[in-house]
């Protein structure tokens, strides 16, 4: 099977190829073409993947291109994780909020919006160069924002598309964790948009036992959600919630932690990054190690603006993710028709009650060879209903005017969305973006 990875040259891509490497059914992937629009950054993955793949006859194939259309030609699968203005774009999503006393995150906020802006259109593009060059691939979706993107992508590609995210599996593995259960053996009752979702239940051996993680104060703060937010907050709403959402419920201290460090998290990755690949240009022969070191201080410096100073990650905490794990997964219950369940971006259909059918959720789903199927979803209720209602209808609102090229349409997502505080902050974030992103520039004239 043929696998092409847009945004070929990013940080993560080895960790896709290392999950490839772990399959040994007869039926897998056996190529890779990796499409980028940096040659330099495509020839370093390069590098890593093969010295990934060293001694391993086996291996999947790897080739690079900057031909889009080259790359997708006859793909059985696609994996999109493109990052349309780089991380100079994502720096500039995180200060110019930040340089308004709004949160400045790129998914989550003001900053989500302005990555969705300027990527809505390229994605589409993808989408449509998919539908002629391999009508029968599937895509799987890690460009951020995850659900926006999935969604837009779907009015060209139907259910052919769907979304993937680390987040809700880590969470659902540190809590079984922490009540010593083997994670492999729960299922998660997980419900809500990417990055905004909670888990509500947690049933092992046909029993939940999230509320006996939750009547154990010293369990839930051994893990990173219960230390993020507190046992006692946990208690009073009831769930776990997703990371993500300390940007919600500790709004001030989100922002003012970000704004006390000496850098945001895309001015630090770009840093890092930066002497990442130049580091690999000078030993080329050293280029997975020094991938793995990189990758080990990214991990452990991830939403360092929700811990004390001095704080660190635990090691579990570190280790708790793996979307390339879920990629695999996919991949091989699809090709393979090996019926399996994964949390998923996918059309609702009536899966979470209170959001529009055709909206993208993120919910446990079934997945075969005829791709993945959303089962019915822990309901949400009270605020976290309207927190992923409100959300959505700002996740749309983004969509069209990314579409129909709308300022105004733009402002009305900035102003509507529950970060934002005021018409006139969106206004001002609005013209900062327009004037900071050319990429966004772009897209609203």
């Amino acid at each position: 099977m043929r696998l092409a990875i847009l945004g070929g040259g990013g940080f993560r891509v080895p960790l896709v190829y290392s999950a490839l490497l772990r399959d040994t059914h007869e039926r897998r992937v056996d190529e890779v073409v990796l499409h980028d629009v940096a040659p330099d950054r495509l020839q370093t993955v390069e590098h890593i993947l093969r010295q990934q793949a060293h001694g391993r006859p086996d291996a999947p194939s790897v080739s690079a291109t900057t031909d889009l259309d080259a790359a997708l030609d006859g793909a059985d699968f696609v994996f999109s994780a493109i990052r349309v203005g780089g991380l100079e774009g994502r720096t500039q999503d995180e200060r110019v909020a930040l340089d308004l006393g709004v949160l400045g995150q790129e998914t989550t906020g003001p900053g989500g919006i302005a990555y969705g802006l300027r990527t809505i259109p390229v994605a589409l593009d993808v989408a449509e160069r998919v539908r002629r060059l391999a009508p029968t691939a599937w895509v799987i979706n890690f460009t951020n924002p995850a659900g926006m993107i999935t969604q837009a992508m779907q009015s060209v590609l139907g259910d052919r598309v769907m979304g993937i995210c680390d987040s809700p599996i880590g969470l659902g593995r540190r809590a079984a964790t922490a009540l010593g259960i083997d994670a492999d053996r729960v299922r998660l009752g997980y419900s809500g948009l990417n990055h905004l979702g909670w888990l509500q239940r947690l049933v092992h051996d046909g029993r939940d036992v999230l509320p006996d993680l939750l009547a154990r104060p010293e369990l839930l703060e051994s893990f990173e959600e219960g230390r993020l937010f507190g046992a006692q907050w946990l208690q009073t709403i009831g769930a776990l919630p997703n990371e993500y959402l300390y940007y919600f419920y500790f709004t001030r201290e989100a922002v003012a932690g970000i704004r006390g460090s000496a850098e945001t998290r895309g001015e630090y990755l770009l840093r890092s990054q930066a002497e990442f690949y130049r580091a690999v240009g000078a030993a080329p022969e050293q280029a997975y190690a020094l991938w793995q070191q990189t990758r080990r201080a990214r991990d452990e410096t991830y939403m360092a603006e929700a811990r004390e100073e001095g704080e660190e990650r635990d090691d579990t905490d570190v280790a708790g993710g793996g979307y390339e794990g879920v990629a695999l997964a996919l991949m091989a219950a699809i090709a393979r028709n090996e019926r399996a369940g994964m949390l998923l971006n996918v059309r609702n259909r009536g899966a979470l009650p209170g959001v529009p059918e055709d909206a993208v959720v993120e919910v446990p789903c079934t997945v075969d060879a005829s791709g993945p199927s959303p089962l019915a979803a822990e309901p949400l209720t009270g605020h976290a209903l309207g927190l992923v209602q409100q959300v959505k209808a700002v996740e749309e609102l983004t969509i069209r005017a990314a579409l129909e090229r709308s300022p105004r349409l733009a402002l009305e997502a900035f102003a509507l969305h529950p970060l934002v505080d005021s018409v006139g902050t969106a206004r001002a974030l609005l013209a900062g973006y327009r004037e900071r992103i050319p990429s966004l520039a772009a897209v609203l004239g």
